[in-house]
Formats: structure tokens, sequence, C-alpha cells
């Protein structure tokens, strides 16, 4: 059974290119180098860095559905992915890296809060989609 990388691993990998070879790493790291284009892009110019974000979505989704134990039935929906937990989490940790250069401090202590929220989420994702705990929405093909 695989598991999936810790908050740690994965607020590294949004930041700079992953020492392991986990594919949520990897994944990680190219979402965030997608934010980092789209917030810099031209107005209407972000629909190929969106359709890209979305194959790699889909990725980290097709990932956890092959790779993570089947949930018994009973167990609780998440209706968000894993895939898009990743994606706000690469958008979210560029966003509060941006905010330490230029923003006023209560700027810069909500972004880093709002990502602290979510990495903390992310690892109780985690640990509920490997106790079996807890179920995820099937995707459908873009």
């Amino acid at each position: 059974m695989s598991t999936l990388p810790t908050k740690e691993l994965l607020l590294a990998a949004c930041r700079a290119m992953p020492r392991g070879d986990h594919p949520i790493l990897g994944a990680a790291h190219l979402l965030a180098g997608l934010h980092t284009r789209r917030s810099r892009a031209a107005f209407g110019a972000a629909t190929d860095i969106d359709r890209q974000r979305a194959r790699l979505v889909l990725a980290i989704d097709r990932w956890i559905a092959t790779d993570l134990p089947i949930p018994p039935g009973g167990a609780h929906m998440r209706t968000e992915t894993v895939g898009t937990v990743v994606d706000r989490m690469a958008m979210l940790s560029g966003r509060a890296h941006d905010t330490l250069a230029t923003a006023p401090a209560w700027l810069i202590h909500g972004a880093w809060e709002c990502l602290t929220e979510l990495a903390i989420g992310y690892e109780d994702l985690a640990y509920e989609l490997g106790t079996g705990r807890r179920r995820l929405p099937r995707r459908a093909e873009p």
C-alpha cells in the first residue's frame, strides 16, 4: 500500500524540486510553477495554464484511485479530491511567499494562516484515506 506524502514534504515541493520520486510531490512542484506563471500572465492568457493544471490534478486523482486502498462503502465522503487540495496548496503556498516581500503584516498573517489550515486539512485527509475512514468522489474524465 502506498502512502501520501506528509504536509511538510508537500509544502517543500511547492517551493523547490522534490528530492523523492513520489508522483504527488512532482505534481505539486509543477502546479506551484503553473500558479506562478498564471499570476503573472496577461488577462485572458491563462487558459493553457489552467488546462495543464487540470491534467495534473487528474493525474494525482488517478494515482490515488489506483494506489490507495479502496475504503469501505460506509466511509465518510469527502467532496474535494486530493488533486484539488494539492492544487490549492500550491496556489496558496505561492501567495503566502509572495506576501513576504510587499504586504502589510496583517495580510502576511492571513495568507500564512490559510496555507497552514489547508496543510493541516491535507494531513487529516491523508490519514483518513490511509486508514479507510474517508472516501473520495469519483472523477469524471475531462
